[in-house]
């Protein structure tokens, strides 16, 4: 008989649940992991904002000061001389709040006890689809931001400060998104292997203080990619001379 302990410890690594949806194959597991995600972060603003007092108090309060944090990220990363940062607040605190509620929620809740025909629940950054796409977004974001701004004269910036180092201002476009994919769901795997590894190994009550500290690090790493899409938007945003 299979220990249950290590059903809950163990990670599929490559499987997964497809639906065919007008003749593309699509990751299931993902899609009702981000629906249910997208749900959370829906009905924690609607109770927020449904009955807004000029004295916030319990679900308003924690909205509104989860938004005075997005908003100083903003104007720290985007930077005040630019007064359009608080049009950044909206991407940059769903970008956050998306990775930081799909990491607790791939730590806190026990998706592996619900099977599926193949594949198994995990948090959705747990897919390098998810993390490329939120990169691309980015990429996209800073890109309009720049070009909004200054038009066709934002790609001046690669030939600045001279025009031979036009490849390596190009590759490092390119690798921004990479980078920030790479290292979101990297730390979200390493993570996963080391616990079910250790719950597989060694009693319970050695993995739960590094489950703990996985709570942590989520969070983390949900403020270094929301650090990051705004300091690379407000990169786009400064002038060069």
């Amino acid at each position: 008989m299979i220990n249950p302990l290590l059903e809950i410890g163990e990670v599929s690594v490559g499987q997964h649940f497809y639906w065919n949806i007008a003749g593309y194959s699509v990751h299931g597991q993902v899609l009702l992991t981000s629906w249910f995600v997208l749900a959370i972060i829906g009905i924690l603003s609607f109770l927020g904002n449904s009955n807004l007092k000029a004295t916030p108090e319990g679900t308003q309060n924690f909205t509104e000061l989860v938004t005075e944090f997005i908003r100083d990220l903003s104007k720290t990363q985007i930077g005040e001389s630019h007064g359009d940062y608080l049009r950044w607040v909206p991407f940059l605190g769903t970008i956050f709040l998306f990775i930081f509620v799909s990491n607790w929620s791939g730590a806190l809740i026990p998706w592996k006890l619900i099977e599926l025909p193949n594949g198994e629940l995990a948090a959705p950054t747990n897919d390098i689809n998810t993390t490329v796409a939120l990169a691309l977004l980015t990429s996209i974001s800073y890109f309009y931001a720049g070009i909004n701004k200054k038009g066709l004269g934002y790609f001046n910036r690669y030939v600045q400060p001279a025009a031979f180092l036009l490849p390596i201002n190009v590759l490092e476009d390119f690798t921004k998104p990479l980078s920030l994919s790479f290292r979101l769901f990297g730390n979200i795997l390493a993570d996963e292997l080391v616990v079910g590894v250790l719950v597989a190994l060694v009693p319970l009550i050695i993995p739960i203080p590094l489950m703990l500290l996985g709570l942590f690090t989520s969070g983390i790493q949900a403020l270094v990619f929301a650090t990051l899409a705004g300091a690379y938007i407000g990169e786009a945003l400064e002038d060069h001379h």
